[in-house]
């Protein structure tokens, strides 16, 4: 196995956590009372039971890395997220920052924000 670094998530409610990303194609790869590890592929998002987290004000978040951006959203679209910027869950489209790669980004049920880059930008 290569090193790796991988994203630690607050989730509120684990069966919702397992719920909401297993319908974007994440599956459980290992699951007890303290931690979760969902893997889609070689990508993987680990959660911690975190009851209290304000979806509202919560600052985590994860990078992940692609190399078929407009798959990943086609695919994570089909889930019929809102695009509202006030909305909690919700899923923008393809935009992109100054002097960065391409990105959609997703706000989950508790407030983390994961983004999606394109690995070629």
């Amino acid at each position: 196995m290569d090193d790796r670094i991988t994203a630690n998530l607050p989730s509120r409610n684990v069966a919702v956590t397992v719920d909401f990303h297993g319908a974007l194609g994440f599956d459980v790869e290992f699951q007890n009372d303290d931690w979760l590890n969902l893997q889609r592929g070689p990508r993987e998002l680990e959660f911690f039971p975190h009851p209290t987290v304000d979806p509202r004000s919560s600052c985590f978040s994860a990078c992940v890395r692609v190399d078929d951006l407009d798959g990943w959203l086609a695919a994570w679209k089909t889930v019929g997220l809102p695009s509202n910027s006030t909305a909690t869950p919700r899923l923008t489209n393809i935009f992109q920052l100054p002097d960065a790669p391409q990105m959609f980004a997703l706000a989950d049920p508790d407030g983390s924000l994961p983004r999606v880059l394109d690995n070629g930008g």
